[in-house]
Protein backbone atom coordinates (compact mmCIF):
# COMPACT_ATOMS: atom_id res chain seq x y z
CA UNK A 1 0.00 0.00 0.00
CA UNK A 2 1.62 3.52 -1.15
CA UNK A 3 1.20 6.85 0.77
CA UNK A 4 -2.07 8.52 -0.52
CA UNK A 5 -1.44 12.15 -1.56
CA UNK A 6 -4.72 14.25 -2.03
CA UNK A 7 -3.74 18.30 -1.45
CA UNK A 8 -2.75 20.84 -3.50
CA UNK A 9 0.85 21.67 -4.55
CA UNK A 10 1.00 24.40 -1.97
CA UNK A 11 0.02 22.14 1.16
CA UNK A 12 2.42 19.51 -0.09
CA UNK A 13 5.04 21.57 1.06
CA UNK A 14 4.11 21.53 4.10
CA UNK A 15 2.95 18.04 5.13
CA UNK A 16 5.29 15.56 5.89
CA UNK A 17 5.01 12.35 8.45
CA UNK A 18 5.88 13.38 11.50
CA UNK A 19 3.05 12.60 13.87
CA UNK A 20 2.20 14.92 16.84
CA UNK A 21 1.66 13.18 20.23
CA UNK A 22 -1.25 11.62 20.21
CA UNK A 23 -3.18 13.70 22.86
CA UNK A 24 -2.43 17.12 21.66
CA UNK A 25 -5.46 18.76 21.92
CA UNK A 26 -7.12 20.83 19.58
CA UNK A 27 -6.52 24.70 20.29
CA UNK A 28 -9.65 26.68 19.73
CA UNK A 29 -11.80 23.98 19.01
CA UNK A 30 -15.72 24.48 19.54
CA UNK A 31 -16.72 25.31 22.67
CA UNK A 32 -19.51 27.47 24.38
CA UNK A 33 -19.46 30.43 26.40
CA UNK A 34 -21.67 31.49 29.13
CA UNK A 35 -22.25 34.82 27.25
CA UNK A 36 -23.86 34.03 23.88
CA UNK A 37 -25.18 30.60 22.67
CA UNK A 38 -23.12 28.28 20.07
CA UNK A 39 -25.62 28.26 17.28
CA UNK A 40 -25.82 25.00 15.60
CA UNK A 41 -26.78 22.67 12.59
CA UNK A 42 -27.46 19.02 12.56
CA UNK A 43 -27.03 16.86 9.15
CA UNK A 44 -28.25 13.31 9.05
CA UNK A 45 -31.13 13.42 11.73
CA UNK A 46 -31.24 9.33 11.90
CA UNK A 47 -31.91 7.92 15.28
CA UNK A 48 -28.72 9.21 16.79
CA UNK A 49 -28.92 12.52 15.40
CA UNK A 50 -32.26 13.20 16.19
CA UNK A 51 -31.85 11.85 19.88
CA UNK A 52 -28.62 12.30 21.46
CA UNK A 53 -27.53 15.38 18.83
CA UNK A 54 -30.83 16.45 18.98
CA UNK A 55 -33.71 16.27 21.66
CA UNK A 56 -31.29 15.52 24.43
CA UNK A 57 -28.88 18.48 23.33
CA UNK A 58 -32.07 20.86 23.36
CA UNK A 59 -33.04 19.11 26.39
CA UNK A 60 -29.94 19.82 28.47
CA UNK A 61 -28.30 21.85 26.92
CA UNK A 62 -30.15 25.08 25.65
CA UNK A 63 -28.76 27.65 28.46
CA UNK A 64 -25.73 27.36 26.23
CA UNK A 65 -27.12 26.17 23.07
CA UNK A 66 -29.28 26.98 19.52
CA UNK A 67 -30.53 24.89 16.75
CA UNK A 68 -30.82 26.96 13.59
CA UNK A 69 -30.83 23.99 10.81
CA UNK A 70 -31.58 20.30 10.29
CA UNK A 71 -30.58 18.42 7.36
CA UNK A 72 -31.52 15.47 5.54
CA UNK A 73 -31.32 13.43 2.13
CA UNK A 74 -34.88 12.73 3.21
CA UNK A 75 -37.62 15.84 3.91
CA UNK A 76 -40.09 13.97 5.31
CA UNK A 77 -37.52 12.84 8.22
CA UNK A 78 -35.84 16.01 8.87
CA UNK A 79 -39.48 17.16 9.23
CA UNK A 80 -40.39 14.75 11.97
CA UNK A 81 -37.23 15.07 13.59
CA UNK A 82 -37.65 19.21 13.70
CA UNK A 83 -41.09 18.04 15.40
CA UNK A 84 -39.69 15.12 17.79
CA UNK A 85 -36.63 17.32 18.96
CA UNK A 86 -38.78 20.29 19.69
CA UNK A 87 -36.38 22.34 17.45
CA UNK A 88 -39.33 25.33 16.03
CA UNK A 89 -36.49 27.60 15.53
CA UNK A 90 -34.76 25.21 13.11
CA UNK A 91 -34.77 26.22 9.47
CA UNK A 92 -35.19 22.42 7.57
CA UNK A 93 -32.96 21.77 4.16
CA UNK A 94 -32.40 18.54 2.11
CA UNK A 95 -28.76 17.69 2.23
CA UNK A 96 -28.45 18.95 -1.45
CA UNK A 97 -28.84 22.48 -0.18
CA UNK A 98 -26.08 22.03 2.76
CA UNK A 99 -24.80 24.99 1.68
CA UNK A 100 -27.64 26.90 1.53
CA UNK A 101 -28.01 26.01 5.28
CA UNK A 102 -24.77 27.25 6.29
CA UNK A 103 -25.50 30.42 4.39
CA UNK A 104 -28.59 31.23 5.47
CA UNK A 105 -28.18 30.30 9.22
CA UNK A 106 -24.47 31.12 9.72
CA UNK A 107 -24.07 28.43 12.45
CA UNK A 108 -20.80 28.17 14.88
CA UNK A 109 -20.79 24.30 14.64
CA UNK A 110 -22.14 21.85 12.37
CA UNK A 111 -22.88 18.30 13.83
CA UNK A 112 -22.60 15.34 11.70
CA UNK A 113 -24.53 12.08 11.96
CA UNK A 114 -25.03 10.89 8.95
CA UNK A 115 -24.21 7.78 7.39
CA UNK A 116 -20.65 7.02 8.07
CA UNK A 117 -19.32 6.87 4.85
CA UNK A 118 -20.66 10.45 4.07
CA UNK A 119 -19.00 12.21 7.46
CA UNK A 120 -16.52 13.50 5.27
CA UNK A 121 -18.60 14.79 2.90
CA UNK A 122 -19.90 16.94 5.21
CA UNK A 123 -16.94 18.06 7.48
CA UNK A 124 -14.45 18.54 4.70
CA UNK A 125 -17.51 21.22 2.96
CA UNK A 126 -18.12 22.87 6.77
CA UNK A 127 -14.35 23.40 7.31
CA UNK A 128 -13.90 25.23 3.98
CA UNK A 129 -17.51 27.35 4.31
CA UNK A 130 -15.62 28.60 7.87
CA UNK A 131 -17.34 26.64 10.55
CA UNK A 132 -15.75 24.04 13.18
CA UNK A 133 -17.87 20.54 13.36
CA UNK A 134 -18.53 17.80 15.40
CA UNK A 135 -18.80 14.80 13.94
CA UNK A 136 -19.66 11.22 15.44
CA UNK A 137 -17.87 8.33 15.11
CA UNK A 138 -16.18 6.79 12.79
CA UNK A 139 -14.93 10.36 11.17
CA UNK A 140 -14.13 8.47 7.92
CA UNK A 141 -14.14 4.87 6.82
CA UNK A 142 -11.64 5.14 4.00
CA UNK A 143 -7.76 6.47 3.66
CA UNK A 144 -8.56 8.98 1.55
CA UNK A 145 -11.20 10.41 3.44
CA UNK A 146 -8.95 10.38 6.09
CA UNK A 147 -6.34 12.87 4.22
CA UNK A 148 -9.35 14.97 3.08
CA UNK A 149 -9.75 15.63 6.35
CA UNK A 150 -6.33 16.25 7.86
CA UNK A 151 -5.52 18.58 4.90
CA UNK A 152 -9.03 20.29 5.04
CA UNK A 153 -8.68 21.30 8.87
CA UNK A 154 -4.78 22.40 7.90
CA UNK A 155 -5.63 24.92 5.54
CA UNK A 156 -8.73 25.89 6.87
CA UNK A 157 -7.20 26.55 10.95
CA UNK A 158 -11.20 25.21 11.68
CA UNK A 159 -11.61 22.65 14.49
CA UNK A 160 -12.85 18.83 14.30
CA UNK A 161 -14.40 16.97 17.82
CA UNK A 162 -15.07 13.36 17.65
CA UNK A 163 -17.80 12.35 19.83
CA UNK A 164 -15.93 8.91 21.20
CA UNK A 165 -18.05 8.89 24.17
CA UNK A 166 -16.81 5.40 25.87
CA UNK A 167 -14.32 7.65 26.90
CA UNK A 168 -16.80 9.11 29.36
CA UNK A 169 -17.75 5.74 30.68
CA UNK A 170 -17.11 5.21 34.69
CA UNK A 171 -14.74 2.59 33.61
CA UNK A 172 -12.44 4.31 31.39
CA UNK A 173 -11.14 7.16 34.12
CA UNK A 174 -10.60 4.71 36.42
CA UNK A 175 -8.81 2.53 33.96
CA UNK A 176 -6.44 5.77 32.70
CA UNK A 177 -5.54 6.77 36.22
CA UNK A 178 -4.23 3.10 37.03
CA UNK A 179 -2.05 3.36 33.86
CA UNK A 180 -1.01 6.61 34.46
CA UNK A 181 0.31 6.01 37.98
CA UNK A 182 2.44 3.33 37.28
CA UNK A 183 1.27 0.89 39.15
CA UNK A 184 1.56 -1.89 36.37
CA UNK A 185 4.90 -0.52 35.31
CA UNK A 186 5.19 -0.43 31.43
CA UNK A 187 2.39 -1.73 29.53
CA UNK A 188 3.51 -5.00 27.21
CA UNK A 189 0.31 -6.28 26.27
CA UNK A 190 -3.46 -5.37 25.90
CA UNK A 191 -6.32 -7.94 25.13
CA UNK A 192 -9.70 -6.43 24.29
CA UNK A 193 -12.90 -8.75 24.09
CA UNK A 194 -15.56 -7.14 22.50
CA UNK A 195 -18.82 -9.21 22.99
CA UNK A 196 -22.66 -8.15 20.94
CA UNK A 197 -25.75 -10.67 21.87
CA UNK A 198 -27.90 -11.48 19.39
CA UNK A 199 -30.43 -8.78 19.70
CA UNK A 200 -27.56 -6.03 19.79
CA UNK A 201 -25.52 -7.97 16.94
CA UNK A 202 -28.67 -8.87 14.79
CA UNK A 203 -29.07 -5.20 14.89
CA UNK A 204 -25.67 -3.93 12.79
CA UNK A 205 -26.75 -6.16 9.50
CA UNK A 206 -30.27 -5.37 9.87
CA UNK A 207 -29.11 -1.94 9.04
CA UNK A 208 -26.76 0.12 6.45
CA UNK A 209 -23.97 -0.90 8.69
CA UNK A 210 -23.86 -4.18 7.04
CA UNK A 211 -22.50 -3.21 4.34
CA UNK A 212 -18.53 -2.35 3.85
CA UNK A 213 -19.49 0.68 1.43
CA UNK A 214 -21.57 2.21 3.95
CA UNK A 215 -19.98 1.66 7.29
CA UNK A 216 -16.23 1.18 6.21
CA UNK A 217 -17.10 -2.46 8.52
CA UNK A 218 -18.00 -2.57 12.38
CA UNK A 219 -13.60 -2.54 12.58
CA UNK A 220 -14.35 1.06 11.19
CA UNK A 221 -17.92 1.82 13.17
CA UNK A 222 -17.84 -0.05 16.18
CA UNK A 223 -14.39 -0.49 16.63
CA UNK A 224 -12.96 2.60 15.93
CA UNK A 225 -14.78 2.99 19.62
CA UNK A 226 -12.17 0.75 21.47
CA UNK A 227 -9.48 1.57 19.18
CA UNK A 228 -9.29 5.30 20.62
CA UNK A 229 -10.15 3.56 23.90
CA UNK A 230 -6.43 1.48 23.73
CA UNK A 231 -4.67 4.76 21.75
CA UNK A 232 -5.87 7.22 24.63
CA UNK A 233 -5.29 4.61 27.40
CA UNK A 234 -1.67 4.05 26.21
CA UNK A 235 -0.89 7.45 25.08
CA UNK A 236 0.50 6.01 21.79
CA UNK A 237 0.47 5.58 18.18
CA UNK A 238 -0.55 2.54 16.58
CA UNK A 239 2.52 1.72 13.71
CA UNK A 240 1.41 -1.83 12.21
CA UNK A 241 -1.96 -3.83 12.34
CA UNK A 242 -2.60 -7.34 10.87
CA UNK A 243 -6.45 -9.22 11.02
CA UNK A 244 -8.46 -11.94 10.06
CA UNK A 245 -12.12 -12.12 9.75
CA UNK A 246 -15.30 -13.04 7.35
CA UNK A 247 -19.03 -13.03 7.82
CA UNK A 248 -19.78 -16.37 9.64
CA UNK A 249 -23.06 -16.15 10.97
CA UNK A 250 -25.69 -13.27 8.57
CA UNK A 251 -25.66 -12.30 5.52
CA UNK A 252 -25.57 -15.83 3.60
CA UNK A 253 -25.26 -18.20 6.19
CA UNK A 254 -28.55 -18.84 6.18
CA UNK A 255 -31.01 -21.23 4.03
CA UNK A 256 -33.61 -18.45 3.74
CA UNK A 257 -33.48 -14.47 3.29
CA UNK A 258 -36.06 -11.64 2.22
CA UNK A 259 -35.83 -8.03 1.79
CA UNK A 260 -36.97 -7.14 4.79
CA UNK A 261 -38.96 -8.18 8.14
CA UNK A 262 -42.09 -6.42 7.04
CA UNK A 263 -42.49 -8.16 3.79
CA UNK A 264 -40.78 -11.57 4.91
CA UNK A 265 -42.64 -15.07 4.29
CA UNK A 266 -40.78 -17.09 6.95
CA UNK A 267 -41.04 -14.65 10.27
CA UNK A 268 -42.64 -17.56 11.99
CA UNK A 269 -39.51 -20.21 11.24
CA UNK A 270 -36.77 -16.43 11.73
CA UNK A 271 -35.35 -16.06 15.19
CA UNK A 272 -33.80 -13.00 13.69
CA UNK A 273 -37.96 -11.56 13.15
CA UNK A 274 -37.88 -8.03 14.51
CA UNK A 275 -41.43 -6.40 13.90
CA UNK A 276 -40.62 -2.82 13.83
CA UNK A 277 -44.25 -1.93 13.92
CA UNK A 278 -44.01 -2.37 17.37
CA UNK A 279 -42.09 1.13 17.73
CA UNK A 280 -44.08 4.28 16.94
CA UNK A 281 -40.57 5.80 16.91
CA UNK A 282 -39.13 4.02 14.10
CA UNK A 283 -42.40 3.89 12.26
CA UNK A 284 -42.28 8.16 12.05
CA UNK A 285 -38.26 8.29 11.50
CA UNK A 286 -37.92 5.25 9.04
CA UNK A 287 -41.02 3.60 7.77
CA UNK A 288 -43.22 6.53 6.91
CA UNK A 289 -40.22 7.96 5.44
CA UNK A 290 -39.17 4.87 2.76
CA UNK A 291 -41.11 6.17 -0.28
CA UNK A 292 -38.20 9.01 -0.39
CA UNK A 293 -35.04 7.07 -0.07
CA UNK A 294 -35.68 3.45 -0.17
CA UNK A 295 -34.64 2.72 2.76
CA UNK A 296 -35.36 -0.46 4.65
CA UNK A 297 -34.92 0.03 8.61
CA UNK A 298 -36.22 -3.54 9.83
CA UNK A 299 -33.79 -5.27 6.55
CA UNK A 300 -33.18 -8.76 6.28
CA UNK A 301 -30.33 -9.93 8.43
CA UNK A 302 -29.45 -12.72 5.86
CA UNK A 303 -28.75 -10.50 2.68
CA UNK A 304 -26.48 -11.66 0.25
CA UNK A 305 -24.60 -8.49 0.03
CA UNK A 306 -23.55 -8.43 3.72
CA UNK A 307 -20.06 -8.34 3.31
CA UNK A 308 -19.44 -6.56 6.96
CA UNK A 309 -17.43 -9.24 9.07
CA UNK A 310 -19.73 -10.43 11.63
CA UNK A 311 -15.99 -12.02 13.87
CA UNK A 312 -12.97 -10.40 13.56
CA UNK A 313 -9.00 -10.29 15.24
CA UNK A 314 -6.93 -7.88 14.91
CA UNK A 315 -3.41 -7.19 16.07
CA UNK A 316 -2.08 -4.01 16.67
CA UNK A 317 1.75 -3.05 17.29
CA UNK A 318 2.13 0.46 18.77
CA UNK A 319 5.40 2.91 18.72
CA UNK A 320 5.87 2.41 22.34
CA UNK A 321 6.30 -1.52 22.26
CA UNK A 322 2.67 -2.65 23.26
CA UNK A 323 1.06 -5.50 21.63
CA UNK A 324 -3.28 -5.46 20.92
CA UNK A 325 -5.09 -7.97 20.29
CA UNK A 326 -8.80 -7.30 19.74
CA UNK A 327 -11.49 -9.88 18.72
CA UNK A 328 -15.31 -8.80 18.22
CA UNK A 329 -18.09 -11.63 17.95
CA UNK A 330 -21.66 -10.18 17.57
CA UNK A 331 -23.90 -13.47 17.90
CA UNK A 332 -23.58 -14.29 21.67
CA UNK A 333 -25.73 -15.31 24.27
CA UNK A 334 -24.28 -12.25 26.34
CA UNK A 335 -22.80 -8.98 25.81
CA UNK A 336 -20.08 -6.95 27.63
CA UNK A 337 -16.25 -6.53 27.53
CA UNK A 338 -13.12 -8.11 28.95
CA UNK A 339 -10.51 -6.23 28.43
CA UNK A 340 -6.91 -7.35 30.40
CA UNK A 341 -3.53 -5.05 30.60
CA UNK A 342 -0.34 -6.33 31.39
CA UNK A 343 2.48 -4.65 32.68
CA UNK A 344 6.23 -5.08 33.52
CA UNK A 345 4.32 -4.87 37.41
CA UNK A 346 1.47 -6.45 37.42
CA UNK A 347 -1.74 -7.23 35.67
CA UNK A 348 -5.34 -5.34 35.20
CA UNK A 349 -8.75 -7.40 34.11
CA UNK A 350 -11.76 -5.27 33.55
CA UNK A 351 -14.76 -7.20 33.11
CA UNK A 352 -17.98 -5.74 32.05
CA UNK A 353 -21.46 -7.23 31.22
CA UNK A 354 -24.45 -5.14 29.54
CA UNK A 355 -26.74 -7.93 29.33
CA UNK A 356 -26.58 -11.57 30.07
CA UNK A 357 -29.20 -14.38 30.76
CA UNK A 358 -28.13 -15.54 34.10
CA UNK A 359 -28.47 -12.49 36.55
CA UNK A 360 -29.13 -8.72 36.53
CA UNK A 361 -26.55 -7.17 35.48
CA UNK A 362 -23.35 -6.55 37.59
CA UNK A 363 -21.37 -3.97 38.01
CA UNK A 364 -17.91 -3.09 36.29
CA UNK A 365 -15.42 -5.39 37.79
CA UNK A 366 -11.50 -4.23 37.98
CA UNK A 367 -9.02 -6.65 39.29
CA UNK A 368 -5.25 -5.76 39.65
CA UNK A 369 -3.07 -8.17 40.54
CA UNK A 370 0.86 -7.77 41.52
CA UNK A 371 1.91 -11.89 41.35
CA UNK A 372 0.65 -15.04 42.48
CA UNK A 373 -0.13 -13.82 45.99
CA UNK A 374 -1.58 -10.89 45.52
CA UNK A 375 -4.48 -9.15 44.24
CA UNK A 376 -7.24 -6.50 44.52
CA UNK A 377 -10.48 -6.03 43.28
CA UNK A 378 -13.05 -3.19 42.98
CA UNK A 379 -16.09 -2.68 40.98
CA UNK A 380 -17.34 0.46 39.38
CA UNK A 381 -21.48 1.06 39.10
CA UNK A 382 -22.21 2.93 35.49
CA UNK A 383 -24.53 5.82 35.20
CA UNK A 384 -27.79 5.60 34.34
CA UNK A 385 -28.36 7.13 30.91
CA UNK A 386 -27.25 6.45 27.16
CA UNK A 387 -24.00 3.87 27.02
CA UNK A 388 -23.33 4.33 30.92
CA UNK A 389 -24.36 7.95 30.98
CA UNK A 390 -21.50 8.93 28.65
CA UNK A 391 -23.51 10.31 25.85
CA UNK A 392 -24.42 13.20 28.76
CA UNK A 393 -20.80 13.45 29.76
CA UNK A 394 -19.64 14.07 26.70
CA UNK A 395 -21.85 16.56 25.47
CA UNK A 396 -21.32 18.16 29.29
CA UNK A 397 -17.36 18.56 28.18
CA UNK A 398 -17.99 20.05 25.05
CA UNK A 399 -21.01 22.62 25.38
CA UNK A 400 -20.71 23.13 29.59
CA UNK A 401 -17.99 26.41 29.62
CA UNK A 402 -17.07 25.22 33.35
CA UNK A 403 -16.04 22.25 32.48
CA UNK A 404 -12.54 21.50 32.34
CA UNK A 405 -10.81 18.61 30.53
CA UNK A 406 -8.26 17.35 32.79
CA UNK A 407 -7.97 14.22 31.65
CA UNK A 408 -8.02 15.53 27.69
CA UNK A 409 -10.55 13.22 27.02
CA UNK A 410 -12.01 15.51 24.17
CA UNK A 411 -10.95 14.26 21.18
CA UNK A 412 -9.92 16.01 17.88
CA UNK A 413 -9.39 15.42 14.57
CA UNK A 414 -6.29 13.52 15.04
CA UNK A 415 -7.82 10.94 17.37
CA UNK A 416 -10.47 10.30 15.11
CA UNK A 417 -8.15 9.72 12.34
CA UNK A 418 -5.75 7.16 14.37
CA UNK A 419 -8.76 5.47 15.27
CA UNK A 420 -10.24 4.91 11.65
CA UNK A 421 -6.82 3.69 10.41
CA UNK A 422 -6.98 1.11 12.61
CA UNK A 423 -9.95 -0.44 11.12
CA UNK A 424 -9.55 0.41 7.71
CA UNK A 425 -6.15 -1.27 8.22
CA UNK A 426 -7.36 -4.36 9.63
CA UNK A 427 -9.93 -4.50 6.61
CA UNK A 428 -7.36 -4.32 4.32
CA UNK A 429 -5.12 -6.98 6.20
CA UNK A 430 -8.28 -8.99 5.85
CA UNK A 431 -8.63 -8.21 2.15
CA UNK A 432 -4.92 -9.35 1.17
CA UNK A 433 -3.45 -11.68 3.95
CA UNK A 434 -1.02 -8.89 4.43
CA UNK A 435 0.18 -6.49 7.40
CA UNK A 436 -0.39 -2.65 7.23
CA UNK A 437 1.83 0.04 8.53
CA UNK A 438 0.13 2.90 9.61
CA UNK A 439 2.97 5.37 8.05
CA UNK A 440 1.87 3.71 4.94
CA UNK A 441 -1.91 5.56 4.89
CA UNK A 442 -1.58 8.93 5.53
CA UNK A 443 0.80 11.74 5.92
CA UNK A 444 0.05 14.23 9.12
CA UNK A 445 0.87 18.11 8.91
CA UNK A 446 4.03 18.94 11.25
CA UNK A 447 3.22 22.43 12.83
CA UNK A 448 -0.68 20.98 13.41
CA UNK A 449 -2.99 21.04 16.39
CA UNK A 450 -5.03 18.22 15.58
Amino acid sequence: MKRRKFIGNTTKAVVASTVLPLNSMAKNSVKASAEQKLRVVLVGTGSRGSETWGKSLLKGYSKWVEMVGLCDINHKRVEYAKKYMGAENAKTYEAKDFDLMISETKPDVVIVTTTDHFHVDYIVRAMELGVDVISEKPIATEVEQCQRILDTEFKTGRKVTVGFNMRFMNMSPEIKRVLDSGELGKIISVDFQEYLDLDHGSSYFRRWHGKIKYSGSLLVHKASHHFDLVNWYLGADPVEVQAMGKVAYYGKNHSFRSRNCRSCPFTDKCNMYWDITKSERMMDLYVKCEDVDGYFRDGCVWDNDIDTYDVTTTQVVYDNGTFLTYTQNTNLAYEGQYICFTGEKGRMDVRLYNRQPWEEPAPIEIRISKDTKTTKIYTIDNDKGNHGGADKKVKDLIFDPEKKDNLRQRAGSRAGVMASLIGIAARQSIETGEKVEIKDLVEFPTTWQG
